[in-house]
């Protein structure tokens, strides 16, 4: 079962992929994990995709498609993983696909958790952190016993500028810009399964583990 998450910034794809990684026992694997691994090993990719982040540049595709690659050839892959992160755009998209096929192997999913982007306007300007320690809330869902202080230590809430609606908004347009056209990829090779991230989580679960399973 080799899955790779899409979904915008917030929409909770992060979360679905932690519940299907748990439920299947694969590794939920995000690039983050892959370059810090790399980095902390002293492998040669890893070497290698430092010289490119000292000098605060991206990673070329190339580059992070080998290190893809190398870690979904491990032991613990054998029955599948959870892609989370990558790829972002069709040239990604396209050096996984080749770089898999010379292992004799291929995607069986691309799950889209899709929410509107008001939604998660909503959804991500409702979270407030915690100055001092680091808690999160959110107004709506998760809110402190009073308002603006944290429960644990009792330091100031605030909005990060991360989550104010204007900066969101322009995460999602960048996100759009790069996605869509790789969720349009994944249907044409027809191993898109699109879900209705707006539901309760456990209802988004049972909707994406019903498809895993159909």
């Amino acid at each position: 079962m080799k899955i790779i998450m899409l979904g915008a910034p917030g929409a909770g794809k992060g979360t679905q992929a932690a519940k299907i990684a748990a439920k299947y026992q694969i590794p939920h694997i995000s690039t983050g994990d892959i370059f810090r691994a790399n980095l902390k090993a002293g492998t040669e990719l890893g070497k290698k995709a430092k010289e490119y982040m000292d000098q605060g540049l991206l990673v070329p595709d190339e580059l992070t498609c080998d290190l893809v690659t190398d870690r979904v050839s491990k032991d613990d892959c054998a029955n599948g993983y959870i892609l989370d992160g990558f790829p972002r755009t069709i040239p990604q998209a396209k050096a996984l696909e080749a770089a898999l096929e010379k292992m004799g192997t291929d995607v069986d999913y691309a799950i889209n958790v899709d929410v509107p982007d008001a939604n998660i306007v909503k959804r991500m300007s409702g979270r407030r952190a915690c100055v001092t320690c680091g808690a999160t809330y959110h107004i709506e869902h998760i809110p402190p016993k009073v308002e603006g202080i944290c429960d644990r230590c009792g330091g100031e809430l605030i909005l990060r500028s991360d989550d104010k609606p204007e900066t969101v908004q322009k995460r999602l347009d960048v996100y759009h810009a790069q996605t869509q056209p790789l969720i349009d990829f994944y249907e044409s090779k027809k191993k898109l399964v699109t879900v209705d991230g707006t539901k309760d989580m456990e209802d988004v679960f049972a909707d994406i583990t019903a498809v895993l399973e159909g």
